[in-house]
């Protein structure tokens, strides 16, 4: 199915999509600058930029290097676009090292936390680094030499290795001088010192490539090493599994997950010593142009950096803990959950409200006998999850469980698969979508059989819509929005979602839910023309959307087209934003700020006013970003917010505090670069947390 239904106007040209993935980076990093930023949670954001980077080459950079490779000469427009895309990505690394090793390590050394190199270690320190390596790493490690007998060994994605020049001749008298060293996963990347041979009050550490750098030859019967240089591989990692020719698609998953560590090279990281020949060397095994090449000021996976922030004891350098708040109001602690829902609709803003209250709500229903049957859609739920086990439970207590599998929900498909087998194993019933398309809405529904004040046997459905995951974990760092619902509408229409993913049959069109791929890009698109219909007609006319994303070339044009009608929009996209605001006589009405601070913004709200009364406005609360993929290949949801309080609750927390948001807020100038609005005044996040959170 195509991304969209047309092309945008050609007087509008639009953002390219990597680079606009690179500026959202940019905004992480620049989080790691700030001095009203705790030294560790700084450092968290280096790790964070490197882990984004690394999905970056792995998922946009693989199909763009691919492009770039099957365009036809160097006048190409499309091959001078991505070698741009190359050098800001080149770019944005160096800026990142550069602030590692310049600012935020000096700062934590001052703080008393070092990372000690070999040069650096007092005799004490050597002697326990060596009895470590002896002890704890060379039994792990086997060196392969090169020769037409031991061809470069398979290089893992991401994994870390060291190549090697040696002088002299091996035990055989033969000068091969080239070898390669494989560093398994298990080991840790940074070892603390123990404090009796570290200096009062200090916190050291080394890294393993210091480690087994100080001991390479060690490994090689005191063959002298001439050059060494550790390097690491990114490689493709979209699983190929051709669906529409695969009769198990958990099977071909399982399957495909053996080969993902071994796709396409994309990306070489070697340290900025690197010798010429070594890194030449791997350029030509892995076949990988010079622009591939990344020579790195430090070790080529700062993502490992976070052992050390785990490991060191220092909670002034950390943001003060913040635990979220029960909805005392709302649902006193103790009381029932579904029993309150038959009085009304209860809205959850998190991280600032405790998902505690989605695990109650389930647990509630396993245990409740009247509760007949439970499905829920799973996407990203981690490998240890409360709510799984719920289900688990609810199946062996024989109640009907449905659960929707993503298989192909990106890097956490083995958690899937594992958690698909052991709801199977209890009788639960699984299915995994549809083909070609990935399940992202998130859904929980639960059937009751109740009997009436006259005494008849009804079932009652209750539900939990949300615009996140079920993930415990992710909802202490991700901004989301849920609610529980009895309301028949909703709940009915929640059930036919269910009943088409797993019979697969024609289902009536919901209500008052709107699906992807079905109704959601039509009717958003349609909300977007009455708003422009009724600037045009002068009257009030405004659209607010904070999504996570916005890359979708019709949607994009229906924005523009309202903006130019006369409508007031104003559009909060954290991420990727191909849309260029402030172009006079074409975007000009319309403004583009993104937020960036200690949780990760993930809430997508719709908001649209084409008049002046009550029933002229609509805000829906949502699954699916503003893109493609959302729109046309994934099952996404939205939902209408129609209870006039909750209603303004949404305004008031998701979408007023981030319009005039200071401190965490950049706005989109009409070239994709972004200026941060202010250094300091009044945070968003900040506000809802001293609003909800214990500790904020």
């Amino acid at each position: 199915m195509n991304d969209s239904i047309s092309e945008p106007s050609p007087q509008l040209e639009l953002l390219n999509r990597e680079r606009a993935i690179l500026a959202f980076n940019r905004r992480v990093l620049a989080q790691a600058r700030r001095d009203d930023v705790p030294l560790l949670e700084r450092l968290r954001y280096i790790t964070i930029v490197s882990s984004n980077m690394d999905e970056f080459f792995e998922v946009r950079f693989a199909n763009a290097l691919d492009a770039m490779r099957g365009a036809t000469s160097d006048g190409d427009p499309q091959r001078d676009e991505l070698r741009q895309v190359a050098a800001e990505a080149h770019g944005l690394i160096d800026e990142k090292y550069a602030l590692f090793n310049d600012e935020v390590m000096p700062a934590l050394q001052r703080q008393g936390i070092g990372i000690i190199n070999h040069a650096e270690r007092n005799k004490a320190q050597r002697n326990w680094v060596s009895r470590y390596f002896e002890t704890q790493v060379q039994p792990l490690l086997l060196p392969v030499g090169l020769d037409p007998a031991h061809p470069f060994p398979q290089v893992a994605n991401k994994s870390l290795n060291f190549i090697v020049k040696l002088g002299g001749k091996d035990a055989f008298g033969r000068e091969n001088s080239i070898a390669i060293v494989k560093v398994p996963r298990a080991l840790p990347r940074v070892i603390q010192l123990p404090s009796q041979v570290c200096e009062t009050g200090q916190q050291s550490f080394v890294l393993l490539t210091s480690v087994i750098r100080a001991h390479l030859e060690d490994l090689f019967g005191g063959r002298p090493v001439e050059s060494f240089s550790q390097f690491r591989v990114t490689r493709d990692s979209e699983l190929e599994v051709d669906e529409d020719d695969v009769t198990n698609l958990r099977q071909a998953m399982r399957s495909g997950l053996t080969t993902r560590h071994y796709g396409q090279p994309i990306r070489l990281e070697v340290v900025a010593s690197c010798p010429e020949p070594l890194w030449r060397l791997l350029l030509d095994q892995f076949d990988l142009p010079q622009a591939a090449l990344y020579r790195v000021n430090g070790p080529v996976n700062l993502v490992r950096l976070n052992q050390l922030i785990d490991q060191v004891d220092a909670p002034a350098l950390r943001f003060l803990p913040c635990k979220p708040s029960w909805p005392e109001a709302e649902l006193p602690r103790g009381s029932s959950i579904l029993a309150r829902l038959r009085q009304g609709d209860v809205l959850l803003h998190h991280p600032f409200q405790s998902f505690d209250v989605v695990v109650e709500f389930l647990r509630e229903a396993v245990h409740d006998p009247a509760v007949l049957a439970i499905k829920q859609t799973v996407y990203r739920t981690g490998s240890q999850s409360v709510l799984m086990a719920l289900l688990i439970e609810a199946a062996r207590r024989g109640k009907d469980v449905c659960v929707v599998v993503e298989l192909k929900a990106r890097f956490d498909e083995e958690a899937n698969i594992d958690w698909a087998e052991r709801l199977e194993a209890v009788g639960a019933q699984v299915v995994y979508g549809i083909v070609g398309f990935k399940t992202h809405a998130k859904l929980l529904l639960v059937t009751r059989r109740e009997t009436t004040k006259r005494g008849k046997l009804v079932l009652r459905r209750y539900a939990h819509l949300s615009t996140g995951n079920y993930n415990p974990g992710t909802a202490r760092l991700y901004t989301d929005v849920g609610m529980l619902t009895a309301d028949e509408l909703l709940t009915a229409d929640a059930d036919a979602v269910f009943h088409q993913l797993a019979s697969l049959t024609k289902v009536r069109t919901p209500r008052h839910l709107l699906t992807a791929p079905f109704a959601l890009h039509r009717r958003l698109v349609a909300h977007i023309g009455q708003v422009a219909e009724a600037a045009s007609a002068g009257l009030a006319a405004r659209i607010v959307v904070k999504i996570n994303g916005l890359t979708e070339p019709t949607m994009i044009e229906a924005l523009v087209l309202a903006g130019q009608a006369g409508a007031d929009i104003d559009l909060i996209v954290r991420g990727a934003c191909m849309l260029p605001p402030a172009i006079v006589g074409l975007t000009d009405r319309i403004r583009v700020r993104s937020v960036v601070g200690r949780f990760l913004e993930h809430t997508r709200v719709m908001y649209f006013r084409w008049g002046e009364g009550e029933a002229d406005q609509a805000l829906y609360l949502s699954s699916a970003d503003w893109m493609g993929r959302n729109m046309f290949r994934r099952i996404e949801i939205a939902w209408p917010v129609r209870d006039a309080a909750l209603r303004q609750r949404v305004i008031d927390e998701c979408l007023v505090p981030y319009l005039h948001d200071q401190r965490d807020a950049w706005l989109q100038a009409r070239d994709g670069s972004y200026e941060r609005v202010a250094e300091t005044g009044v945070s968003a996040q900040a506000a809802l947390a001293s609003r909800y959170m214990a500790g904020a």
